[in-house]
């Protein structure tokens, strides 16, 4: 049927996200979601909006959701967009905000749909390398440019960059956008948010997948300078006028105002990092340091795909990656106390 697609689709090099495995009674620790379920004040919220008005069309700009986050990081909600998952919304930013002709820059080791988005919308790109410590190097971004991104936690390393960092490389290039994709901050990082009002170049993105237990409802959002927020409305509105469901509007929101249960999971999920980090170290592992909630993870005398391979015959899942320089890392997503352990008892048997 290829005759009949678009010249450049046979070049796009598409995104494979982490396998969804069917098999029961696995210890899946390779997708990086959240051992623990969402608020339930998130889950009264979505049911409460079961009902007749599903015949009805959400609110196309999900107020109640953008009032929800603005409330909580202090903003306006002239400075929130939501969007189906942060990828859409890294999508509409990449879309919007990134083509002017010079290279889009971004860690050699990063998240993998970059370059992807790169392809789809023909944004040329410069893959920079991260230090021999796995770390972004501020000044390797002093270069000429259309556009920064990064993770931060960086991903699949988990590595932390902080805020006065970022701030530099803001400084560096006034005249290009950073965004910085906080999928994970909440499990060990402070959010750039804070820096928005100073930095009209700056967005941050979001996802309620990770922190807030909702990647099955995909819920994603930036904040930035309502100039740049209303470039992703321009896109959004080009091509989806209706991208957030009416429970997903409801169980969002409800999701941020329920501070209480937020925090108590993230420092669950935290505690249980680093009784990971050091079950590892214990059996011989090197772990980068993580704020995230996920580590990542290789053995000196061990390849890390027999590993993974090994791991799965114990009915434990792991995520392995085959690019050049981490190809001797494992990524491991942090789980309930008894999947972490049993990780750690299947690598013992190993």
């Amino acid at each position: 049927m290829s005759k009949f697609w678009s010249p450049f689709v046979k070049d796009l090099v598409p995104y494979v996200p982490g396998e969804q495995p069917k098999l029961a009674k696995l210890v899946k620790l390779n997708t990086n979601e959240n051992p623990y379920g969402p608020s339930p004040k998130a889950i009264a919220a979505m049911q409460a909006e079961l009902g007749d008005n599903l015949r009805l069309y959400p609110d196309p700009n999900g107020e109640r959701l953008k009032q929800a986050v603005a409330d909580y990081y202090g903003v306006t909600p002239a400075q929130v967009f939501v969007g189906n998952g942060s990828d859409e919304v890294l999508a509409h930013a990449f879309h919007g905000l990134f083509q002017h002709g010079r290279p889009l820059l971004f860690p050699d080791i990063s998240y993998s749909f970059y370059p992807v988005y790169c392809g789809l919308y023909g944004i040329p790109f410069e893959a920079v390398a991260l230090d021999e410590q796995f770390q972004i190097r501020v000044e390797d971004y002093a270069r000429p440019n259309g556009g920064i991104v990064f993770p931060n936690p960086n991903a699949p390393t988990g590595c932390l960059l902080p805020l006065t960092a970022i701030e530099r490389l803001l400084e560096a290039n006034p005249d290009s956008v950073v965004l910085v994709d906080e999928a994970y901050v909440d499990f060990g990082g402070e959010t750039a948010i804070s820096l928005v009002d100073k930095y009209p170049n700056l967005l941050v993105t979001q996802t309620l997948s990770k922190s807030r237990s909702l990647a099955g409802l995909r819920v994603g959002l930036a904040v930035g300078h309502p100039e740049l927020i209303e470039a992703l409305e321009r896109i959004k509105n080009s091509f989806n006028s209706y991208p957030l469901d009416r429970l997903a509007i409801a169980g969002a929101a409800a999701a941020f105002a329920d501070r209480e249960y937020f925090a108590k999971t993230c420092q669950a999920v935290i505690a249980s990092r680093e009784a990971v980090v050091a079950g590892l170290q214990q059996l011989g592992f090197e772990v980068l340091p993580s704020a995230a909630n996920f580590v990542f993870a290789r053995h000196p005398q061990r390849d890390a795909a027999e590993l993974a391979a090994q791991l799965r015959e114990q009915g434990v899942i792991v995520r392995h990656f085959k690019q050049a320089r981490i190809a001797q890392f494992l990524r491991i997503s942090i789980g309930a106390p008894e999947q972490n352990q049993a990780l750690l008892d299947a690598l013992q048997g190993l």
